[in-house]
């Protein structure tokens, strides 16, 4: 499903109304006819009260539109008003002039404590205060009583986001409201998708409001949801070259977990053949876990890892495989980070840097730009700070951005990591991945993506939908750990040994497809 920018989204609707010619009271009727239906679904309606709060814009025209609906149920409906009616303008005037004539009570509210007794009876609210164009701190009224709303806890609807809630970062604004569910109307805003403001959205839905497919599904909207991709079927005369041949080059003195959970979490996402170049020495502890794996013993550095010497070797070795992983605890030795960018340059094969092969990168970023074969980087929110010479702070104030500029000027897939990681590919496009928990952010987890990854591209993949996919089932497999275990104490490994089950849940058809979009209503 396509996301769409604050802007877009008026673009959307100036166009629908302006070019169309469907009317803005339609479209706010049948965002209200798509509330009144999660309504019915999840609250009820019959012998009900509703508190509808609505502020002066269009979102508060469709709280009343809201309020309506409710009345011609049988449910009961009261309306506070933030602020004066007169600011109504358009289709949310209409409404406005339409309840007053109907047995509706309608309050103007001074201070949020007048609502605090009608609050207490009530079944459910309705938040109708902000849409989704708030670019400033909430204050004042509309501060307190989002605030009351919370402390209620009483079921909350939210309409298209939670007031408070920024629509193009997903921001909190000082407060927002903490809603049970979510309508968002033509589509899902990249507030809604993205944390914190996802979380506060509860269980989100989407209603196209009657727009046509070719407004919300053109080419020009540039983020969506990563949604399905099919895995390629394992034939069954396949052998393990056919799954995928991929040369691990990873490892240091003391970082044995890395190259172990890359490599053998290749081989359980589905991958063939994992040939791992690793510093002598921790090749010997690490193939006492890993039997399956094939080693490339390689020289050492003083400091215990890979040597420069090894570079003619590498490359040799990198000729004959499908794919080369590079950077899983490689550790930043200055001969190791010059080896990494000589690699990097050369290489002809898809190339994967993850881990210290990013930093080794980052300070010259412009030899990724040249490369003849496909490149996919996985960076977290450090290591992208790195890559773009931003901080973290202006990367997470523009995610979408950011990521959209930088993989496209290095040509490259690129992974940000975090709470619904963000798949930006060299073509522009950015996919919002739905799939995984905070139970997740452990060490290694970040090491079983880049195996997961690599076994996509090995099974058949290409570079992009292969990154897309491994995304998606590292996440999920972190999802059936945590659904066993608990968020609290899982391990990388937990993660990759239920890649299996991730991939089997994925071939039976088996995966909610909540994972991947909006419920549509």
């Amino acid at each position: 499903m396509k996301i769409a920018t604050v802007g877009e989204m008026r673009f959307m609707d100036h166009y629908a109304i302006d070019k169309l010619g469907i009317a803005e009271a339609i479209l706010m009727e049948n965002a209200g006819m798509a509330s009144l239906k999660i309504i019915k679904e999840k609250i009820g309606m019959v012998n009900k009260k509703f508190i509808i709060f609505c502020g002066s814009g269009n979102n508060g025209g469709d709280g009343l539109v809201v309020a309506r609906l409710i009345h011609s149920l049988g449910g009961r409906a009261k309306v506070f008003l933030l602020s004066n009616s007169d600011k109504f303008k358009g289709a949310a005037k209409t409404n406005f002039e339409i309840i007053k004539r109907l047995p509706v009570e309608v309050v103007l509210l001074k201070n949020a404590a007048t609502s605090k007794k009608d609050l207490a009876h009530s079944d459910a609210v309705i938040d109708a205060v902000f849409g989704t164009g708030l670019d400033r701190p909430v204050t004042g009224l509309a501060a307190e009583v989002i605030n009351l709303i919370n402390k209620s806890k009483k079921k909350v609807l939210s309409l298209d986001i939670p007031s408070g809630v920024n629509g193009n970062t997903g921001e909190i604004m000082e407060t927002a409201v903490r809603a049970d569910y979510t309508v968002t109307f033509g589509l899902p805003k990249i507030g809604n998708m993205l944390y914190p403001g996802y979380e506060l959205c509860g269980e989100l839905f989407a209603s196209h409001i009657s727009f046509p497919p070719f407004l919300y599904n053109k080419n020009e909207l540039l983020v969506e949801t990563n949604d399905y991709i099919a895995l390629p079927r394992r034939p069954a005369e396949a052998y393990k070259g056919a799954m995928g041949d991929v040369l691990f080059i990873a490892g240091a003195a003391n970082y044995y977990g890395a190259p172990y959970f890359a490599a053998m979490s290749f081989l359980k996402s589905g991958g063939g053949y994992a040939r791992l170049a690793a510093p002598r020495s921790v090749i010997s502890v690490i193939a006492k876990r890993g039997r399956e794996m094939v080693y490339l013993p390689q020289e050492e550095t003083e400091a215990g890892s890979i040597a420069l010497k090894n570079k003619k070797a590498l490359l040799e070795s990198a000729a004959k495989v499908d794919m080369v992983v590079i950077g899983p605890g490689l550790s930043l030795h200055e001969e190791t980070v010059r080896l990494v960018r000589e690699i990097a340059v050369t290489v002809k094969k898809p190339l994967l840097i993850d881990g210290d092969g990013l930093t080794a990168v980052s300070e010259k970023p412009e030899i990724l730009r040249g490369r003849k074969g496909a490149t996919i980087l996985t960076p977290h929110m450090g290591e992208m700070a790195r890559l773009t010479g931003k901080t973290t702070s202006q990367i997470n104030a523009d995610k979408i951005a950011i990521l959209h500029k930088t993989a496209k000027k290095l040509k490259a897939t690129i992974v940000l990591k975090g709470a619904h990681s963000l798949v930006g590919t060299g073509d522009g496009n950015i996919h919002i991945n739905l799939s995984g928990n905070p139970g997740m952010a452990t060490a290694g987890s970040g090491d079983v993506l880049t195996g997961c990854i690599a076994a996509m591209y090995g099974m058949g993949l290409n570079p992009e939908d292969a990154t897309r996919k491994g995304v998606f089932l590292h996440g999920y497999a972190g999802d059936l750990a945590a659904a066993k275990e608990g968020i609290d104490g899982m391990t990388a490994k937990d993660i990759m040994d239920n890649l299996p089950r991730a991939l089997n849940h994925d071939r039976g058809g088996l995966i909610d497809s909540r994972y991947y979009n909006p419920v549509c209503v």
